[in-house]
């Protein structure tokens, strides 16, 4: 098998080389590793969708049915948790090029009449949060790697690969936070790219991102899946949620709360979460970006409730400028404040 480079940068994954194999294919030993524990996972599929053809299987294996049971279900709380209907939605989107062709919507009656008209490759997908398929440093991008390292823990494979590097059946994935993106620009032949929570990239990377990313398209036609969680209005997220179907190369996935009720999360803790004043944003995909973390919620209700008139303005009192240059994902801000009757 040729020798496959995969690139991981946080916010942003890619893989490369010519000669990829399918997420249905066994990983087969490379570089660094024991042959024998991954021989376990030779013709074995991803994950097997019919749930009694898979108990069946599973008994029928002894446990080693698939890639998922073999290396060990993911958990959340202690509890083992299979594959969900939401994951094999982006699972057939990724790999069946007639699935979810570049539609917004995941009901739409035009799909079948339009499907073979594209042949898309990329995902886009507005998530709530929980919903993982997953800042912008160095240490987060570490511990992404180390993550994806782990899940072969349970066949006692190990790598001698640096923290930020991954190698894996020939194929490299490396991690690279998004406020490097200068070392994402000179790829060779990239196969896979995800750009993870993208939305809350800074505003002067998140179109520098998108068209390092793109640009290989013509090179190496990768994949290209952007995931996030909703940020602020009119941030990469919503430019590309408005392109028309008819020119958009993104498939369009939405993903609130809903998917995962009573899967990933109980509706306990959704009655919760719903107490938070970001939960609009972060359950029901919707664009704020608003509240930040200085003040608090109840200190702004409490603000607003006192008579104000910005017209009256006192020449004798006490007055400030205050001035944020909007580095971040912030628009560019500046606040005039007088100082009347002890209230700013």
């Amino acid at each position: 098998m040729a020798k496959t480079k995969s690139f991981l940068v946080r916010d942003c994954i890619v893989v490369t080389d010519s000669d990829i194999q399918r997420p249905t294919e066994i990983v087969q030993s490379e570089n660094h590793l024991d042959t024998q524990p991954l021989s376990k996972l030779r013709d074995k599929p991803f994950w097997i969708w019919d749930q009694i053809k898979h108990k069946q299987s599973n008994r029928a294996n002894k446990g080693h049915c698939c890639f998922n049971h073999i290396i060990g279900l993911p958990r959340k709380d202690g509890v083992r948790k299979p594959m969900f209907d939401y994951e094999r939605m982006l699972y057939k989107a990724l790999l069946e090029p007639g699935y979810l062709n570049g539609n917004a919507s995941l009901h739409s009656d035009d799909l079948n009449n339009i499907a073979h008209k594209f042949k898309l490759k990329h995902l886009w997908v507005k998530k709530a949060t929980g919903l993982g398929v997953t800042e912008f440093n160095q240490e987060l991008a570490i511990k992404l790697i180390k993550r994806m390292k782990a899940l072969f823990a349970n066949l006692e494979v190990t790598f001698d690969s640096k923290e930020t590097v991954l190698e894996l059946n020939g194929c490299t994935i490396e991690a690279y936070p998004s406020n490097h993106i200068d070392a994402f620009r000179s790829l060779t032949n990239p196969k896979f790219i995800l750009i993870d929570e993208g939305d809350f990239f800074r505003k002067n990377e998140q179109e520098d991102v998108r068209h390092v990313a793109e640009r290989y398209i013509a090179k190496s036609d990768p994949f290209i899946v952007m995931v996030s969680t909703p940020n602020a209005p009119n941030g990469l997220f919503e430019k590309i949620e408005k392109e028309p179907f008819d020119t958009c190369i993104y498939k369009k996935i939405y993903l609130d709360y809903s998917f995962g009720v009573d899967k990933i999360s109980t509706k306990e803790e959704i009655d919760k979460a719903r107490m938070s004043p970001s939960f609009e944003r972060e359950y029901c995909l919707k664009y704020q970006g608003l509240i930040g973390n200085v003040f608090s919620q109840l200190s702004i209700d409490k603000a607003t409730s006192f008579p104000y008139n910005p017209d009256n303005i006192n020449p004798n009192a006490k007055k400030s400028i205050g001035i944020d240059p909007g580095f971040g994902s912030s628009n560019f801000a500046i606040v005039v404040t007088q100082l009347v009757d002890g209230k700013i």
